[in-house]
């Protein structure tokens, strides 16, 4: 079953997606093994692709996402982990019940960002620990005061992530974010902007050069560390539940 292309979600296996897809997964593998042996809850799943790269090292792994199709997919393509449609506002899950929530690339999307945080937190057991990624406002909109993907209902700063964040019952236990590794920087010089020269016309009426380009990126070109945060392209907080 394949997902439509809606700008949405990022899906695997579509070359013109590669850097999409592999700046996505570079977290998903900076977080697989903090995941070890935990029962997990994925909020926001999409696709799937990172639910099952968590659940090769988590106890168990449960996907949530509100899309039909998407979990559909998801359900006939992961065997790994399972899968089901729910309101990411009303978690179907016991409070306390898990050992980590994850949540990649989703706070931007949803519309009450206190209400999703604090599910967020009803589910964890005390000491549960929270996963949290969220592209950097300050380089993927910046100067704008409207998200510049449609999809966004709002984007964060990294001060402001973790206040939301702090002010709903967690404690902050780490602040990183998602770099661009030299060889992208390298690429960034050649094309005035990697990412606008994937933007400006459709992948069909790309160069043979950009298309390779883009297919080349792997998640080594997306360090993830806890230096110049406010200059990264994407933000990751790590905090837990107090007990």
């Amino acid at each position: 079953m394949e997902l439509p292309l809606t700008g949405e979600r990022t899906v695997p296996g579509i070359p013109a997606e590669n850097y999409w897809f592999r700046r996505h997964e570079a977290a998903y593998e900076f977080l697989a093994p903090q995941v070890a042996g935990r029962t997990v809850l994925e909020v926001g799943c999409g696709e799937g692709y990172g639910t099952d790269l968590l659940a090769g090292t988590a106890r168990r792994v449960l996907g949530i996402d509100y899309d039909a199709l998407t979990v559909a997919h998801a359900c006939a393509t992961y065997g790994a982990a399972s899968f089901v449609r729910a309101n990411l506002a009303a978690l179907p899950v016991p409070s306390g019940s898990v050992d980590v929530v994850a949540t990649l690339q989703v706070v931007e999307h949803v519309w009450d960002h206190a209400e999703f945080v604090g599910e967020c937190l009803r589910v964890l057991r005390p000491g549960g620990r929270l996963m949290m990624t969220t592209p950097n406002r300050l380089t993927f909109s910046p100067g704008l005061d409207v998200p510049l993907n449609p999809f966004h209902t709002k984007e964060f700063t990294a001060a402001e992530l973790t206040e939301l964040v702090a002010a709903h019952g967690f404690v902050i236990d780490a602040v990183l974010g998602l770099h661009a590794a030299p060889r992208l920087t390298e690429l960034d010089a050649r094309y005035g902007s990697f990412v606008a020269a994937q933007l400006e016309v459709p992948p069909e009426q790309w160069s043979a050069e950009l298309l390779r380009d883009v297919t080349s990126v792997t998640t080594a070109d997306f360090p993830i560390h806890e230096r110049d945060v406010d200059a990264s392209l994407d933000l990751l907080v790590l905090a837990h539940r107090l007990g």
